[in-house]
């Protein structure tokens, strides 16, 4: 096993070199400038998000899209995630995590706008698209759509169900002293109840967790943060340092130190947020929505409030914490979880409780969303019968995931996410033009509102949307 996870870390390693940084910041980079800096319509997307149009077709509400994209990404990436990238980068990968945030809204909006435009209606009436779709109607190119779908399930088994099954365990032992494998049962069994719903129960679980949990861990951040007072300057100041820091590492060559806090934190940044994956479009496609910008807009909100906001306030958190206990703190003693909970324990009383609850919490609905998912990859693959396959197969993972190596965990996820960003970006770069223009026809013009009819795309057999079904 010890020979396995040896393996698993130097795949991820040479993985997540520079190649597929420069792949993935290059394309948020290039977005950004591409379409005219669309992160200034945030907050437009922020107002479309609670206002549903009666009007569009769809499987579920666009809030109810949003909702389980935010499930999937406002998990143990923002606490725990945040923590390995401070303990494996320093300091510094805070910042950089957070520039993955603010550049990546382009490239989570440019997958909704490709999601929406190329989804289909399928032969069992329900609402498909995602990547898969984008890649093979918009690039006519079959085989690297299967290879898409096939990461998203291998990412499934990462960062969808271990990864998170394995934090909450780990965190409600330290809490209450509860064996890893009860957690992972009761995890696993919890899951279950809410699958056999479908995609509408799903989404109103959810769209019910998520803010409240959301609302309590930022209070909870803001209660650290003014507990730490005197050192928050200290760790605001010592996260651009260490940024941007050209001193060597372990005798290594000068700037590595810079390289290290740039590849954990666009990787964890990646982990939080997801933009370049391709995941939020597989479930941004069945949103109910006039036109393929409006969708798209509302997703990239995700990547605003998951990075942009609770992601630094994690880091901030985190960093000052260490620096009211050591002035100087050799962050790489640590583990993800310490500091996590060294953070927490600055609340009196209630601190750790609070940690645990909301990653619990988060945990449990980034599975449900991840499910979601991988339900759009399975049904693309192989259809119905397949899926019923997956949905057997997903629970035991929760389970697994609980009582295995955290580390090998985080490796394994960190692959899956790197194979899941290639064949999407590529796929994004190649339709740049009509991203771009769809954006000029609804967003520059001031057509925010107008309807699409090419928005939903049917299939041969010419089906029509009921939108009180329930999935399969």
């Amino acid at each position: 096993m010890e020979q396995i996870a040896g393996w698993i870390s130097a795949l991820d390693t040479f993985l997540w070199g520079p190649p597929l940084l420069i792949l993935l910041v290059g394309c948020h980079i290039f977005l950004t400038f591409y379409l005219k800096f669309i992160q200034r319509y945030v907050f437009l997307g922020i107002k479309l998000s609670v206002r549903n149009d009666s009007r569009a077709d769809g499987d579920i509400s666009q809030f109810g899209a949003l909702a389980i994209a935010l499930a999937a990404t406002i998990g143990t990436g923002n606490i725990i995630g945040v923590g390995t990238a401070i303990v494996c980068g320093g300091p510094g990968a805070v910042f950089w995590c957070w520039l993955c945030g603010v550049f990546g809204i382009a490239t989570k909006y440019a997958e909704g706008v490709l999601a929406v435009k190329y989804r289909i209606i399928d032969s069992d009436g329900m609402i498909r698209g995602g990547p898969m779709y984008a890649i093979e109607r918009g690039m006519k190119c079959k085989w690297l759509a299967v290879v898409f779908s096939v990461f998203t399930l291998l990412a499934c088994c990462g960062i969808g169900s271990m990864t998170q099954s394995n934090a909450v365990a780990e965190t409600i032992q330290k809490t209450f002293s509860a064996p890893m494998w009860t957690t992972g049962a009761a995890e696993a069994l919890l899951i279950l109840l809410v699958v056999v719903g479908g995609l509408k129960f799903i989404s109103k679980v959810c769209g019910a967790l998520v803010p409240a949990m959301a609302i309590l861990y930022v209070l909870g951040c803001f209660a650290i943060i003014g507990r730490n007072a005197s050192t928050v300057l200290p760790a605001l100041r010592l996260i651009l340092t260490e940024a941007f820091s050209m001193k060597a590492v372990e005798g290594g060559f000068l700037g590595v130190a810079m390289l290290t806090a740039i590849r954990y934190g666009v990787a964890r940044g990646l982990f939080s947020n997801e933009s370049g994956m391709g995941s939020a479009p597989l479930i941004a496609a069945s949103a109910k929505t006039a036109n393929p910008v409006r969708q798209a807009l509302i997703s990239s909100t995700g990547t605003f409030w998951d990075t942009v906001c609770i992601c630094a306030l994690t880091g901030i958190s985190l960093v000052s914490s260490a620096l009211t206990l050591n002035p100087e703190p050799d962050f790489s003693k640590f583990t993800a979880p310490e500091l996590a909970f060294n953070a927490f324990e600055r609340i009196p009383y209630a601190g750790k409780y609070i940690l645990t609850v909301c990653l619990a919490i988060f945990a449990y609905t980034t599975i449900l969303g991840w499910f979601c998912y991988g339900r759009q990859a399975i049904h693309y693959l192989g259809g119905k019968k397949m899926f019923q396959v997956f949905r057997a197969t997903y629970i035991p993972l929760v389970f697994l995931g609980a009582v295995v190596s955290l580390r090998t965990v985080w490796n394994i996820s960190d692959i899956a996410n790197g194979l899941m960003v290639i064949p999407n970006v590529v796929c994004m770069l190649w339709l740049c033009r009509v991203v771009k223009s769809e954006t000029a026809k609804y967003l520059w013009t001031g057509r925010i509102d107008e309807p699409d009819p090419e928005c939903i795309r049917t299939n041969q057999e010419g089906k029509t949307i009921d939108p009180d079904r329930m999935d399969s």
